[in-house]
């Protein structure tokens, strides 16, 4: 599915680069493992190959979404009547998809609420755990210009 070198997008993580496929012995029985180097955290994370489709895990978006994405980013409406625990549960479930679209929802969102108000400690972390998240995918996404990026500060 995927190969080294390959950008890819692991939900709740950012992106981050395939460095290598190897093969693990664990308990007598030997698996090949995807070894990926996250951007944000810069740590590796070990995956066996078998369960990777089931993972989440995707290719980094191309240049031709970047239109939607800025679009949704920028516009789009905010439900700020929702108590903070929903909104927080409904934001955590838009990350864990992994979908780019949903993760510009979730940091366009408490970002209009922090102009307003102050967030919370756990809404405050959401916001910049997302937000470098969504950076991390955009810098790797062949074609960005910095200027688009930085439409998303």
């Amino acid at each position: 599915m995927f190969q080294v070198g390959d950008n890819i997008v692991y939900p709740m993580h950012g992106a981050g680069i395939i460095e290598a496929i190897e093969e693990k012995e664990f308990s007598d029985k030997k698996q090949s493992y995807y070894v990926i180097k996250m951007a944000v955290s810069h740590m590796k994370v070990m995956i066996p190959t078998k369960k990777m489709s089931r993972s989440r895990i995707r290719p980094v978006t191309d240049i031709l979404a970047l239109k939607n994405i800025i679009y949704t980013f920028q516009n789009g409406t905010s439900d700020k009547l929702l108590p903070w625990k929903e909104r927080y549960k409904i934001n955590t479930d838009k990350i864990k998809t992994g979908n780019i679209l949903e993760g510009a929802e979730v940091v366009r969102d408490l970002m209009r609420m922090k102009k307003e108000k102050r967030l919370n400690a756990s809404e405050k972390k959401m916001l910049d755990d997302a937000y470098g998240y969504l950076l991390s995918e955009l810098e790797v996404i062949k074609g960005i210009t910095e200027k688009q990026i930085k439409s998303f500060c």
